[in-house]
C-alpha cells in the first residue's frame, strides 16, 4: 500500500513538473514571438528648417504605420533659435511629439561657432540617445549638426541611415556629407551618379537604396494648388502677378565667406536695379550668415518696397512661391533641386553647388564679380519656362523608403563592412530595394492610331497602349496627356523608372523647343503645336519630340543595324516616304529643321503630283499612298485582274493588291512597281552621292518589297566608289516608339553617368 502510494505521489510529481516546463517553454515562445514582432524604433533628427522638408514626408510614411514603427523626433540645431524663426513649431504643427530639443547653436555666424556648436552637441546628445534608444537614426544631408549626430550615433552604436549622401557640392558641405556617408550603416540616395558615388566610396551596394529626393514626394502633388495666388499674394501683396516676381535665396560660403559676402551685396544691387517685386529669405546659420544680414539692412532691403524679407516660409508655401515665380536666384540647392521640378528658371550664384546635377533650368554664374553680370542674368531667365525635370525624384521616394527600412535585418552585425575594389564590379542592383529599370515612355503619333509605351533601357517594349488618334488638336492633346499618365501610373507597379518621354510626330519638327511647325495632311490641326510643355507640366518630367523618320534613324542608331556605325540612312518606306541621316554619330536636323525630307527628292521634273505640292518627288511615285492610287487606277481601267488575284466587290483597294497582282504575272502593276522601284532606287543613289553614307537601312511596311530592286539601281546607276554600299532591310518591329524612347534614354544615361 505504502509503495503504491509512492508510485502516485511520484506521477504527481512528474505532472506537475512537466506542466511547469510546459509553461515555461509557452512563455519563452511568446516572449521570441514578441521579440519577432516588436515595433523597429526609427529616430528621426532634425537640425533646421531645410532637412525638415526633406525628412517630414518620411516622418509622416513612419507615422502612419504604427503597427510596424515607433517614431521618435528629436530637434536641435537653428530650429530653436528666434532669430531663424523658432521652426520647431511647424514641426509642431505637423502634429510630430518633439521626444526632445537640444539647443546646439553657439551663435557667433563664424568658423569658431560652428565647431563650438559640434562640441555642444555632442556632449548633449549621448544622453538623449541612449534615453530614446532607437534601433535607427535617420539623418540627413551635410549640415555640421548632422555631423555631430553621425558620430555620436556611431559611437554609441546605433544603425544610422543617411538621406540624400553621395551627392557633390561646393564648400566645406561636401566634406562633411562624404563623413557622414562613412560612419552611416545605410544609405538613401536621390540620383544614379550619387548612387555611383557612394558605390566608389567603397560603401555596401546591398545597403545603398535610390529612392529620390523625399521633399519631391510633397511637391510633386502639391504643385497645382487652386489657392496658389492667394498663398502668392499674402507673402508678397495683392498687386503681384505670377511668374512677375522673384524669390532670393543666398547662403554664406563657409570656405569663402568674404567673396560670397561680396556677391550677396552684387546680387541685392542688381535686385534693386531689376526693379521686381522680390521675396528674399534670410540666409543659414553658417560662418558668414551675420555680415550677410548687415549687408542687406545696409542697403534697406527690409524697407524698399520692392522686397520682402522674411526668415521662414512654411514648405507648402514656398512651393507654391517656387512654382510660380518668374525667376529664383541665389546659391541654395533649392535652386538646383526642388525648382526643377517646376521648370522654373534659376540663377545659380557662386560655387556652393558646384558638381550638382542640374536641369536646363539653371544657369551658372560661377563667377558672380560684377553687378551688371547678374543682371543680364536676370535679364536672360526672368519670366521663362523649361521642362520639369525629375532628376531628384519621381514622387515615390517614401514608400521605397519605408520598404527599405523593412528589410534591415536588426540582428545582422552592426560593424560596417567597405566593398573594395572599385566600382565597375559593383553594378547589380537589388529589386528588393526597387532599384527601377530605367525606362522611357515613348509617344508615336500617327495618322491613324496614336500609341504610349514603356520602353526598357535595352528597347524591350514594357507595355504598350493604342487608341484612335482624334480628329481634333484639343481631343488629341487630352488623349495624349491621358495615355502617358496611365502608363506613367502603371510604371510604378511595372518597377519601371521613366526617366522622360520622347514623341515621334509626322511633319517638320523643332527638336530644341518641342515644338511641331507643320505637319503632314494625314495630321489634321497639327501645325505651330508645343508638344514638350504640355507634357512636361502634367508628368513633370523631360519631353524630347522630333519627326517620325529621324526618330527611326535613332532607334536604328540604338537598336538596330546602326548600333556603331559612324554614318548611315534611315529610309521609311510607308504611307509617305521618310528618314533620317546620322552623320559622325550625330542626328542631322539642318538650319530650318527638314533635312532628311528623303520623300521629297525630286526625280523627274514632270512627275505625278506629291502631296507637299511639287511634282516628281519619290513618294509620289513609291509611297504607300501613291502605289494605292496606282492601284485604284488599274482597277478602275479594268486592268489590275489576273489570274488567281480575288477582289471581293466591296473591298478597298491597296497597294497589297497591287504587288500580288505583279507577282501573279500582271504586266501593267508590274510596270507600275518597276517605276516605283526606279524612283526609290534613284533617289537613294542620289543620297549616296551627297553624304557618302556606310550603311542604308530601308524601313516600313514596303522594305522588303524595295531592297533587291534598290540593290540592283545602285549597281547600275551609282559612282564605282558607292556601288558596294550595303542596303538592309530593318529588323526592328516598332522603330517609330524605339527612336521616341532612345531620344530619353540616349540623353539620360549620358547625363547621369
Amino acid at each position: 500500500m505504502l509503495q503504491h502510494l509512492n508510485i502516485r505521489k511520484a506521477q504527481e510529481i512528474y505532472y506537475l513538473t512537466m506542466q511547469r516546463c510546459r509553461e515555461t517553454m509557452e512563455r519563452k515562445n511568446t516572449a521570441e514571438m514578441n521579440q519577432c514582432k516588436r515595433k523597429v524604433r526609427v529616430c528621426v533628427a532634425t537640425c533646421n528648417r531645410a532637412d525638415y522638408s526633406k525628412l517630414a514626408p518620411i516622418m509622416f510614411g513612419i507615422k502612419n504605420n504604427p503597427e510596424e514603427f515607433e517614431l521618435e523626433v528629436v530637434v536641435l540645431g537653428s530650429h530653436l533659435i528666434d532669430d531663424y524663426g523658432n521652426t520647431f513649431r511647424m514641426i509642431e504643427q505637423d502634429d510630430f511629439d518633439i521626444g526632445s530639443k537640444l539647443h546646439t547653436i553657439v551663435r557667433g555666424e563664424d568658423e569658431a561657432a560652428m565647431v563650438e556648436s559640434v562640441g555642444l552637441a555632442l556632449v548633449k546628445l549621448p544622453d538623449v540617445l541612449q534615453r530614446l534608444s532607437p534601433d535607427i537614426l535617420v539623418i540627413h544631408g551635410d549640415r555640421f549638426d548632422a555631423l555631430a549626430l553621425a558620430t555620436a550615433a556611431a559611437l554609441m552604436n546605433i544603425r544610422i541611415l543617411h538621406v540624400e549622401g553621395g551627392e557633390v557640392s561646393g564648400t566645406i558641405d561636401d566634406s562633411i556629407r562624404h563623413a557622414i556617408t562613412k560612419l552611416a550603416h545605410y544609405h538613401a540616395c536621390c540620383t544614379r551618379r550619387a548612387e555611383q558615388h557612394l558605390i566608389a566610396m567603397c560603401e555596401d551596394h546591398s545597403r545603398i537604396l535610390l529612392a529620390g529626393c523625399p521633399s519631391y514626394d510633397k511637391l510633386l502633388s502639391n504643385n497645382h494648388r487652386d489657392d496658389y495666388m492667394d498663398i502668392i499674394r499674402s507673402w508678397l501683396g495683392d498687386k503681384v502677378q505670377e511668374s512677375d516676381y522673384i524669390v532670393a535665396l543666398q547662403h554664406p560660403v563657409t570656405t569663402d565667406i568674404q567673396n560670397s559676402i561680396k556677391i550677396y551685396g552684387l546680387m541685392l544691387d542688381a535686385l534693386i536695379s531689376f526693379n521686381k517685386k522680390t521675396l528674399i529669405l534670410f540666409p543659414n546659420i553658417d560662418a558668414g550668415s551675420k555680415e550677410m544680414v548687415r549687408v542687406m539692412r545696409k542697403k534697406g532691403i527690409e524697407q524698399h518696397p520692392n522686397f520682402k524679407a522674411v526668415k521662414h516660409i512654411p514648405f507648402d508655401h514656398f512651393i507654391q512661391l517656387v512654382s510660380h515665380a518668374g525667376c529664383m536666384i541665389g546659391n541654395s540647392s533649392c535652386g538646383v533641386r526642388e525648382a526643377g521640378a517646376f521648370g522654373t528658371p534659376v540663377i545659380n550664384l557662386g560655387s556652393r553647388q558646384t558638381g550638382r546635377e542640374t536641369g536646363e533650368n539653371v544657369l551658372h554664374v560661377r563667377d558672380a564679380d560684377t553687378q551688371d553680370k547678374i543682371y543680364h542674368a536676370l535679364e536672360l531667365q526672368f519670366g521663362k519656362r523649361y521642362p520639369c525635370s525629375k532628376i531628384y525624384g519621381d514622387g515615390n521616394a517614401v514608400p521605397r523608403i519605408l520598404k527599405f527600412l523593412r528589410t534591415i535585418d536588426l540582428n545582422e552585425p552592426l560593424q560596417k563592412t567597405f566593398c573594395f575594389p572599385s566600382v565597375k564590379e559593383c553594378i547589380s542592383q537589388d529589386i528588393d530595394h526597387i532599384l527601377e529599370t530605367q525606362s522611357a515612355l515613348a509617344v508615336d503619333l500617327g495618322g491613324t492610331n496614336l500609341r504610349v509605351a514603356i520602353v526598357g533601357m535595352r528597347g524591350k517594349i514594357v507595355k504598350k497602349y493604342t487608341q484612335p488618334n482624334p480628329k481634333t488638336f484639343e481631343a488629341r492633346m487630352q488623349l495624349m496627356l491621358k495615355m502617358c499618365a496611365d502608363a506613367t501610373r502603371d510604371a510604378v507597379s511595372l518597377n519601371c523608372r521613366i526617366l522622360g518621354v520622347g514623341v515621334s510626330t509626322g511633319g517638320r519638327v523643332n527638336p530644341q523647343e518641342g515644338v511641331v511647325l507643320h505637319s503632314t495632311k494625314l495630321i489634321q490641326e497639327w501645325s505651330s503645336v508645343d508638344l514638350r510643355t504640355p507634357l512636361s507640366d502634367a508628368l513633370h518630367l523631360p519631353v524630347w519630340v522630333d519627326n517620325d523618320g529621324n526618330c527611326a534613324a535613332l532607334a536604328e542608331k540604338k537598336f538596330g543595324h546602326g548600333k556603331g556605325v559612324e554614318n548611315f540612312v534611315t529610309v521609311i518606306t510607308g504611307t509617305g516616304i521618310g528618314g533620317g541621316i546620322i552623320q559622325n554619330n550625330e542626328l542631322i536636323h539642318g538650319t530650318t529643321f527638314c533635312a532628311a525630307e528623303l520623300g521629297h527628292i525630286i526625280v523627274s521634273l514632270e512627275g505625278p503630283e506629291c502631296s507637299c505640292g511639287s511634282r516628281g518627288c519619290i513618294e509620289a511615285y513609291a509611297s504607300g499612298n501613291a502605289l494605292q492610287r496606282e492601284a485604284k487606277r488599274l482597277h478602275d481601267e479594268d486592268l489590275l485582274k489576273v489570274e488567281g488575284l480575288n477582289i471581293k466587290q466591296a473591298e478597298p483597294i491597296t497597294a497589297i493588291h497591287l504587288i500580288n497582282a505583279a507577282r501573279l504575272g500582271n504586266n501593267s502593276a508590274d510596270a507600275v512597281l518597276n517605276k516605283a522601284s526606279t524612283a526609290l532606287g534613284m533617289g537613294i543613289v542620289n543620297i549616296l552621292h551627297i553624304v557618302n553614307p556606310t550603311l542604308v537601312i530601308l524601313s516600313g511596311v514596303l522594305a522588303s518589297y524595295y531592297l533587291a530592286p534598290v540593290q540592283r539601281i545602285i549597281s547600275e546607276r551609282a559612282l564605282q566608289s558607292a556601288q558596294n554600299i550595303k542596303v538592309l532591310t530593318s529588323e526592328l518591329e516598332e522603330p517609330a516608339l524605339l527612336g521616341a524612347a532612345s531620344m530619353v534614354l540616349d540623353y539620360t544615361t549620358r547625363r547621369l553617368l
